[in-house]
């Protein structure tokens, strides 16, 4: 698979030579040794994935990935889940510095990067538009070329498409794309893969069903092309018209893995072995009338669920607004916020690979 943009002069993810284990056999591997800590689990799947070359690099989009990367990350993760449970966390990133940079809202990215940093010993810089040289008319460059001055890492959301590719170009240190407009966001896109790894122990042969605002919302274009790297995979788009996977995006996917577009969730309820939900994004709507039009159009209640497989799971990136009832919370096949910790695992092992040497 080709690198999302072959332009940054920062080294990239590489390509492992050796074949990857079949990820429909097992959940992810923490790859420990007989009587090891969960430290040195840790450090073991980060040599096992220095041939990809993580140290370093920047994370800006799921095209940077092939299967072994994602392995990687899954195994790790796995890895930081059992830390956290043992003992809380460790010192590998003593001495580092998080720089957590957001232009739009956000709870469970923002947290869960910083919460993150701290597990593994690291310190964290918050940076907000509020109050500072943005203000002023500072460039976005300038601005993280600053904070790249003091930091060791940089994290950055923000609301333009392709914003987060273009400024990696001036920075000399990892950056990690936390959301850039309705284009990408990666790092959920990995979270969302660890889990359903975790639910299901495999991700091979599974219909995944996406449904809601598939036209903004970037966690699901994300989702969608992370997904083309395992095998027989179908996936089921559900939306109103007005908000339909976007076209370049169903380009991306041809040939790749089996898709098709709906508009009544029951077509495709009772095959689905992932539904991921996702909220319309009023943020993202020129008027409040075209958001009243759609919003409300599909709702995840108990009636739903007693359609679906015994074994399906329900993801959703949360925030909600009503589109999943709180009634169906206690449903064991309601993963969303076990989905939210591995956020903090996925990101605990994105850091990891990027600031600990092999």
């Amino acid at each position: 698979m080709s690198f999302l943009v072959s332009s940054i002069k920062k080294r990239k993810l590489g390509s492992s030579s050796s074949s990857s284990s079949s990820s429909s056999s097992s959940s992810p591997d923490a790859k420990k040794t007989k009587g090891s800590s969960p430290v040195d689990a840790v450090r073991s799947t980060i040599t096992n994935a220095a041939p990809r070359k993580w140290h370093g690099t920047s994370v800006l989009g799921v095209d940077q990935f092939t299967k072994t990367h994602l392995e990687d990350v899954f195994a790790l993760a796995e890895n930081m889940k059992q830390l956290v449970a043992v003992q809380g966390g460790c010192d590998l990133l003593k001495g580092k510095v998080l720089g957590n940079v957001f232009y739009e809202n956000s709870t469970r990215t923002r947290a869960s990067f910083e919460t993150a940093a701290y597990r593994l010993g690291g310190n964290v810089l918050n940076i907000s538009t509020t109050g500072t040289s943005v203000k002023k008319g500072e460039t976005l460059q300038d601005t993280l070329r600053c904070i790249e001055c003091y930091t060791d890492v940089l994290v950055l959301r923000h609301p333009e498409n392709g914003s987060v590719v273009r400024v990696d170009e001036y920075l000399k240190k990892p950056l990690l794309n936390a959301g850039d407009g309705t284009r990408e966001h990666p790092t959920q896109a990995l979270l969302d893969g660890f889990t359903i790894m975790s639910e299901h122990g495999f991700i091979d042969g599974l219909t995944v069903t996406m449904l809601g605002d598939l036209k903004h919302g970037r966690t699901v274009h994300s989702l969608s092309k992370l997904l083309c790297n395992f095998s027989n995979v179908t996936l089921r788009f559900v939306s109103p018209d007005a908000l339909q996977m976007p076209a370049k995006i169903l380009t991306a996917l041809q040939g790749k893995v089996t898709f098709s577009q709906h508009a009544d969730i029951n077509e495709v309820i009772g095959e689905t072995d992932v539904l991921y939900v996702t909220r319309v994004q009023k943020e993202r709507f020129a008027t409040l009338e075209e958001y009243d039009a759609v919003q409300g159009t599909f709702v995840v209640d108990r009636t739903l669920m007693q359609k679906a497989k015994d074994n399906m799971i329900v993801m959703h990136p949360l925030p909600r607004v009503g589109e999943i009832l709180e009634e169906v919370d206690n449903d064991p096949r309601c993963v969303y916020f076990s989905q939210m910790a591995n956020g903090m695992y996925t990101r605990m092992a994105l850091l990891a690979l990027a600031l600990v040497k092999p």
